[in-house]
């Protein structure tokens, strides 16, 4: 899903935190030490250096100010809000760790269970999930919300780091890849599974929505489909590329006044729907077709109705919340 901020620039206002041009000196000379103490193994652990399996960890109420909070003052931390039964986490808390890992401590990833840790979630005012926040130097700055392409979270995470250094002074942790329990993503690779019949074509789609060919990565997961119609990465993946395709070129401020102005219309609430859950507002995309149903009938209520079992796709038919929508809907029905 489109992030609904993927800028930074909410981090200027805190140039006050240092001075711009001491925080990028310290970094500056922070590197050049580092670089003289050279790379892994003894003179890495002699300095103080981190096993990769320190850049991902799990965090709770009790450990945030010490995980978290102090850590800021060292690294940029990035949170990862959630659950077990969020399927879209589940999506994208591995790439999350795959480029944590890659960035070589110039970030660490804190996950956070939201189901165990509901205070924190509400302290940070989250309504969806997934929901990924930073810290830096004790400042919280919002990410995004729900699932985004490869790309997009790779140019977050590099400007982060950018204004960590340049703004704060951070230049992250030195890691030793040489230490025991390092996880496979940061180092060897794994032996590669035994490729499935449509490896090919979902890996396409990936690729495609990577680089923002939304007709393409739709194309790629209907190509699965026509051959393996039960195929459940593939519909999970066409419906949010689908969905992503719906609201890239739309006016958010026209779609919301047009849907509540017009609270009978369908289209107008089809439409703010989508933007609802892209936005990471699930239960308020599912109320709102949910009632549109309701005061509809017909062609116009059946169009509702299919577009709210497509948004069920996208997230997925184990989120209890498409079970308890699912519930509504059938009320509202029969």
């Amino acid at each position: 899903m489109q992030p609904r901020n993927m800028s930074m620039s909410g981090v200027v206002d805190l140039a006050a935190v240092k001075a711009a041009g001491e925080a990028k000196a310290k970094a500056e000379q922070a590197r050049a030490e580092s670089a003289r103490q050279g790379g892994g193994g003894a003179d890495a652990a002699a300095a103080g250096a981190v096993p990769p399996s320190a850049l991902v960890i799990d965090v709770d109420e009790a450990g945030f100010e010490r995980d978290v909070l102090q850590l800021s003052n060292e690294v940029p931390v990035v949170l990862d809000f959630w659950a077990e039964w969020c399927e879209p986490c589940k999506q994208l808390s591995p790439l999350l760790e795959r480029l944590t890992f890659e960035a070589a401590g110039r970030v660490v990833l804190a996950k956070i269970d939201v189901d165990a840790n509901q205070m924190l979630m509400q302290q940070f005012g989250i309504q969806g999930i997934p929901a990924v926040f930073a810290v830096v130097a004790g400042q919280v700055l919002p990410l995004f919300q729900g699932v985004v392409p490869e790309q997009q979270i790779r140019e977050t995470l590099a400007q982060l780091v950018q204004v960590a250094e340049e703004r704060f002074g951070l230049i992250g942790l030195q890691v030793d890849p040489g230490a025991e329990g390092a996880p496979a993503a940061a180092g060897a690779p794994a032996a590669p599974a035994p490729a499935g019949p449509y490896d090919a074509l979902l890996e396409a789609a990936v690729v495609a929505l990577d680089a923002g060919d939304l007709g393409g990565a739709v194309q790629a997961y209907k190509n699965v489909l026509a051959d393996d119609p039960a195929n459940t990465e593939a519909k999970l993946g066409l419906a949010q590329a689908e969905l992503l395709a719906r609201v890239q070129h739309m006016n958010p401020q026209a779609v919301r006044e047009t849907a509540a102005a017009n609270p009978r219309d369908p289209q107008a609430q089809i439409a703010a729907a989508d933007l609802d859950l892209v936005g990471g507002h699930v239960e308020d995309a599912f109320g709102r077709l949910v009632d549109t149903v309701r005061v509809t009938a017909g062609d116009e209520r059946d169009a509702v109705r299919v577009r709210l079992l497509e948004l069920f796709d996208v997230i997925g038919a184990d989120d209890p919340r498409v079970s308890a929508a699912r519930t509504a809907l059938a009320r509202v029905l029969f």
